[in-house]
């Protein structure tokens, strides 16, 4: 008996270990892929390699339209920080010529680090896509980099660490919200030491991460962490106790410009969630059936992904839905652009994307403990939102000129 007992421990032994060794080797070998096919490299030269130049690149493009252009308005609107002096939202209007009836707002760098992207997609359409004939009716108010602080020094956050788009509301009551799911993960989600890639935690994350999901499922999970919180503010996805300072100076100038006019589409720019490199039109779910109607018109011949499907997940202070409550009474279509990065929308993709932020997080609170670890985890999260990759740079590119040549025709045929 005690030979057999021995035996069986011995092979449950081997099965943990083997189980062990498999969840390492599987987890720490993932690679998102490249993505797919030859694509046209000229929209490359709309990227640039920090904020500083991005930002120098949109006043250059302002500047020209405004010359090509009558009343065309460019300025920047200082963000107040407490470490930098040099923090601009900058904003370009373009005014429809005749009659005002439909104004889109293009919004980039909610989420600083996205705004690499966010920057190379607006650049692209404010140099090829305002001619004279698509003013007709239609204005275009460009917003860039409305996280200027996480933009320049590679965070999702703001100087607070928080979330924009947990942070967007007319109404404070917004953060009186409470996700109860995110406490129950609080553990998992914010560890209180200094960021060590090497950490036997680390190494194994996919086992900690499975324990969760052994309670929830891949869905509920995602939904807990990402939805938004409210009452830790070292934690990731923290909405805030207030309105960040840029929504106080940049909602007056919204409803400035789009006032006059009867129809508004806003696109708010991310980079992150989603299949690799694939361009998302991700609205917060839609109540109203006229602007589910509208939305589906403008983005007509796309996958509109509603957020009410198994996989998908809603946010409370989202900016896109914000900018829709400063317009009532108009025909506003709140949305957002998507490029996908990290394959999230599957188990392990998911997996390393919320790891990359608690890591990130974690680093920045309370430190590193190697140089290594520094450089590997600040890699990972540059690489979860800015990609390297030349082909999936260009796709983003090509993808959104298509898209939006669509949208630009769809929309004035609303």
């Amino acid at each position: 008996m005690k030979k057999f007992l021995k035996i069986l421990l011995s092979i449950f032994g081997l099965l943990i270990l083997g189980i062990l060794g498999y969840t390492y080797f599987a987890y720490n070998a993932w690679s998102v892929g490249e993505v797919a096919g030859l694509h046209e490299r000229s929209g490359l030269k709309y990227y640039k390699d920090s904020y500083i130049e991005c930002r120098a690149a949109f006043r250059e493009k302002g500047a020209k339209l405004k010359s090509q252009f009558d009343s065309v308005e460019t300025f920047p609107v200082e963000v107040k920080s407490n470490t930098d002096k040099d923090l601009t939202i900058d904003v370009c209007y373009v005014p429809a010529t005749g009659k005002k009836t439909r104004l889109l707002i293009l919004t980039s760098g909610i989420h600083g680090i996205e705004g690499y992207v966010g920057s190379a997609v607006q650049q692209m359409v404010m140099e090829e896509f305002i001619k004279p004939e698509l003013l007709s009716g239609t204005g275009v108010l460009f917003v860039h980099a409305m996280n200027p602080y996480g933009f320049k020094y590679s965070r999702r956050v703001t100087e607070n660490n928080v979330d924009l788009n947990r942070n967007s509301d007319i109404d404070s009551s917004l953060f009186a919200n409470e996700n109860k799911g995110y406490h129950e993960l609080y553990g998992m989600l914010n560890p209180n030491d200094k960021a060590n890639t090497g950490s036997l935690r680390n190494q194994l994350f996919m086992l900690v991460a499975f324990e969760k999901m052994i309670s929830k499922s891949m869905s509920a999970l995602r939904q807990a962490i990402l939805q938004g919180q409210y009452q830790h503010p070292e934690g990731l996805y923290f909405g805030g106790k207030t309105f960040e300072p840029q929504l106080r100076s940049i909602a007056p100038l919204l409803v400035k410009y789009g006032k006059d006019y009867d129809k508004v589409l806003e696109i708010d720019l991310h980079t992150g969630y989603g299949e690799l490199g694939t361009l998302h039109v991700f609205p917060n779910p839609v109540k109203d059936p006229k602007v589910k109607s509208a939305i589906k018109q403008v983005f007509s011949g796309y996958k509109i992904d509603w957020a009410d499907t198994e996989g998908f997940y809603t946010i409370t202070g989202s900016f896109s839905d914000f900018v829709g409550k400063l317009f009532p009474g108009k025909l506003c279509l709140p949305t957002s652009f998507e490029y996908g990065t990290l394959n999230s929308q599957t188990t392990m993709g998911s997996i390393h994307s919320i790891h990359n932020m608690i890591l990130e997080n974690e680093g920045f609170h309370y430190g590193y403990t190697t140089n290594e670890s520094t450089a590997q985890i600040r890699e990972n999260f540059r690489e979860m939102y800015y990609p390297s990759s030349l082909s999936w740079r260009s796709k983003v590119i090509n993808d959104t000129r298509k898209m939006m040549i669509s949208t630009f025709k769809n929309l004035k045929e609303l």
